[in-house]
C-alpha cells in the first residue's frame, strides 16, 4: 500500500477522529441529561448543539474516511496492474508460459481486486477498531473503574471462548482457499470446454468435476462450521454489545442502589460502554479479511519479483550492422528439469536470403525462431543478428530489426486499422492501406460494415482465421523489419485463404532476410537454404533436390509429404477401409 500510503494514512485519521466524536458525543448527551435533572425547566441548548454537531461531524467524517479509503483503493488498483503489466512485458516468455495465462490473469484481476476491498473497506475499519476500545475503556476508568473492569471482563470472557474456536483456524483456513481455488478452476475448465463438452462426453466428464470441487467445498465448510462448533457461536454473543450492556445496567444499578455510583456517571458509563463491544465484532471480519488477502498479496509478488533478463543500457548497447542471423553453438532447454530442446546447433542466414527450418513435431524448429527474438534465453552457445549478440541489444533495437509472423494470430478488440498499425501507431492511413493490399487484405476489409474502422472482437472473433493472417501478415508489411521469421503462417488456412496468404508473404519476404517454419515442404522447395531438425539437433542442411538425394530425415520427410498430397477418399489400405455402403 505504499503507494498510496499518505491517502490511508489520511482515511484512518478521519477514522480516528469520527471515533473520538461519537465518544464526545455520548458525554455530552450524559451531560445533558445530567443539566435536565438538576434544572428540569431550561433547555440546556449548548449541550444539545454540541451534541448535534458531534453527531453530524462524526458521521461525516466517517464517511470521508470511507470515500478517502476508496479513493485510495481504486488508485492502487490501477498502480499495481500498470506495475504488473510492466513486468510481464519485460520477462521473459519462458516465465509468462511456466505461469500460464489463466495464473496471471487471475493476479492482474482478482487478486488486486481482493486487495481493492481490503484496503477500501478494512483501513478505517482497522483505525476505530483499535482506537475506539482504548480510548472507551480509559474514559470508562475515569467514570468508574468499577464499571470499566465489568465491560473489560465480558470481553476478555469473549475472547478466552473465541481462542478455544480458532485453534485449528490457520489449517482451517488453507483449507478453505484450496477448496475455492478447485471450484474455480473447475468453472473455468467446464465454461471454456464447452464446445469440446457438448460433443463428445455431454458435460458427463467435467460437469463431474465441477460436482466433486463443489462437495469438497462443501465438507470444508461444514466441517470447519462442525469444529468451531458451540465455542465460536457462543462467543459471538458474549462479544456483542448487549452481555456488556447488561453487566454494565447490573452492576451500576446495584452500585447506584448503595449510593456509589452517581446516576448521571452510570448514565454516562452506559451510554459509552457498548462502544468497546461494538469495535470487536469489525476486529473479527478483519482479521479473515487480513487471511484472505495475504495470499493475493503473496501472489502478487511473486509476479513482481520475477526476474527480468539482462539487457544493457542505451549507452553500452551494440547497434547491429546488417540482416543476418547466426547461431554458434547454440543449446536451450525450457527448465532446468527438462531435457534439452536445442543441442549445439549452428547455423549462418545471410542477409536477403530465404532459410526453412523443418523436421518432425517437436524438433526444436518453432524453439529456434522464438529464441532469435529473445523470448527465452539460450543455456549456451549465442545467437547473433546483425553481428551483434542478441544480449547486447536491447528489446527495441532487437524488435526494430525482427518481425514475427505466428502461427496462432492474436488481434486485439479494437478495430481493423489499429490492429494492423500495431507497433507502428504514428504510421499514416495512405500506409496503411497500401501494407493491407500487399497483404492481399484490402478488399475484405473495404465489405466489412465499417472498414478499416470495423472492430473484430475479442481475438479477431468477428473475423476468419485466415482474414486475422493476412491482417498479421499487414501489420509485419507496415512495420518493414529487414529480418522477417514466419512460424507456419499458413498452417491453418483453407486453400482459397492459403492462395491469398502465399501472395502476401511473397510480398512482405521481397528484401528481407527471412527465416521459416514450414510443414508444408512444398512452400519451401525454392528456399536458398532449408535447416532440418530432429529431437533438438541439427540434422542436415542444405538445398532440397541435395537433401532429397541424400536419402536422409528430409527425404523422408519429402517422401510422407508426397505420399499425403496423393492420397484421396476411397484409398484402401490396411488402416483405413472405405466402402460404397459408407
Amino acid at each position: 500500500m505504499r503507494p498510496v500510503g499518505s491517502q490511508i494514512g489520511y482515511a484512518m485519521g478521519l477514522s480516528v477522529a469520527s471515533a473520538l466524536l461519537g465518544l464526545l458525543c455520548m458525554g455530552l448527551l450524559a451531560l445533558t441529561v445530567k443539566a435536565l435533572l438538576e434544572q428540569p425547566g431550561t433547555w440546556p441548548w449548548e449541550l444539545m448543539v454540541g451534541v448535534l454537531a458531534c453527531t453530524v461531524a462524526t458521521y461525516m467524517m466517517r464517511l470521508g474516511a470511507f470515500n478517502q479509503a476508496h479513493y485510495a483503493a481504486f488508485r492502487l488498483e490501477r498502480i499495481l496492474r500498470m506495475r504488473l503489466s510492466d513486468r510481464l512485458a519485460r520477462v521473459s516468455m519462458g516465465y509468462v508460459q511456466a505461469q500460464g495465462a489463466g495464473a496471471l490473469t487471475k493476479v492482474i484481476h482478482d487478486d488486486v481486486r481482493s486487495l481493492h476491498v481490503f484496503v477500501a473497506d478494512s483501513t478505517p475499519l482497522y483505525a476505530r477498531a483499535y482506537i475506539t476500545p482504548i480510548a472507551t475503556f480509559c474514559v470508562l476508568v475515569w467514570l468508574d473503574w468499577r464499571l470499566a473492569l465489568g465491560a473489560l471482563g465480558v470481553l476478555v470472557l469473549g475472547f478466552g471462548i473465541l481462542s478455544l474456536a480458532l485453534r485449528r483456524r490457520g489449517e482451517m483456513v488453507r483449507l478453505y482457499n484450496d477448496a475455492r481455488e478447485r471450484v474455480s478452476s473447475a468453472i473455468v475448465e467446464f465454461v471454456q470446454a464447452m464446445p469440446v463438452v457438448r460433443t463428445f462426453d455431454t458435460g458427463h466428464s467435467t460437469f463431474g468435476r465441477y460436482q466433486q470441487a463443489l462437495a469438497a467445498y462443501l465438507a470444508v465448510l461444514t466441517r470447519w462450521y462442525r469444529e468451531s462448533g458451540f465455542a465460536a457461536r457462543f462467543s459471538w454473543v458474549v462479544l456483542s454489545p448487549m452481555p456488556t450492556l447488561l453487566v454494565v445496567l447490573w452492576l451500576g444499578s446495584w452500585l447506584t442502589w448503595h449510593g456509589d455510583l452517581d446516576p448521571v456517571r452510570w448514565l454516562a458509563v452506559l451510554l459509552l460502554c457498548t462502544g468497546m463491544a461494538e469495535a470487536v465484532m469489525p476486529m473479527m471480519m478483519l482479521r479473515h479479511m487480513v487471511d484472505k488477502v495475504k495470499l493475493s498479496i503473496a501472489r502478487i509478488q511473486d509476479v513482481m519479483a520475477a526476474p527480468y533478463p539482462p539487457v544493457p543500457s542505451r549507452e553500452t548497447e551494440q547497434l547491429p550492422r546488417e540482416a543476418s542471423v547466426r547461431f554458434e553453438d547454440v543449446s536451450f532447454r525450457y527448465t532446468p528439469a527438462d531435457d534439452e530442446a536445442l543441442s549445439r546447433v549452428s547455423f549462418d542466414v545471410a542477409p536477403g536470403t530465404i532459410t526453412a527450418l523443418v523436421g518432425p513435431s517437436g524438433a526444436g524448429k518453432s524453439t529456434v525462431a522464438k529464441l532469435i527474438l529473445r523470448f527465452w534465453d539460450v543455456s549456451s552457445g549465442r545467437i547473433l543478428v546483425g553481428g551483434v549478440n542478441v544480449r547486447h541489444m536491447t528489446s527495441d533495437t532487437l524488435m526494430q530489426q525482427v518481425a514475427f509472423v505466428f502461427q496462432d494470430t492474436f488481434l486485439f478488440s479494437d478495430s481493423v486499422a489499429d490492429n494492423i498499425r500495431l507497433g507502428t501507431p504514428d504510421a499514416d492511413m495512405d500506409s496503411l492501406i497500401a501494407a493491407a493490399k500487399a497483404a492481399q487484405a484490402h478488399d475484405f476489409i473495404m465489405a466489412l460494415p465499417d472498414g478499416y474502422d470495423t472492430r473484430v472482437g475479442e481475438r479477431g472473433v468477428f473475423l476468419s482465421g485466415g482474414q486475422r493472417q493476412r491482417i498479421t501478415i499487414a501489420r509485419a508489411i507496415l512495420q518493414n523489419r529487414p529480418i522477417l521469421v514466419l512460424d507456419e503462417a499458413t498452417a491453418f488456412a483453407d486453400p482459397e485463404n492459403e492462395a491469398a496468404l502465399v501472395d502476401a508473404l511473397s510480398r512482405l519476404m521481397r528484401d528481407k532476410t527471412v527465416i521459416m517454419v514450414a510443414h508444408r515442404l512444398a512452400t519451401i522447395r525454392d528456399a536458398d537454404q532449408i535447416l532440418v531438425f530432429d529431437r533438438g539437433h541439427l540434422v542436415e542442411g542444405g538445398k532440397h533436390d541435395a537433401l532429397v538425394k541424400q536419402d536422409g530425415t528430409y527425404a523422408r520427410l519429402w517422401q510422407n509429404y508426397e505420399t499425403a498430397q496423393n492420397w484421396s477418399l476411397g484409398q484402401t489400405s490396411r488402416h483405413t477401409i472405405i466402402t460404397q455402403e459408407a
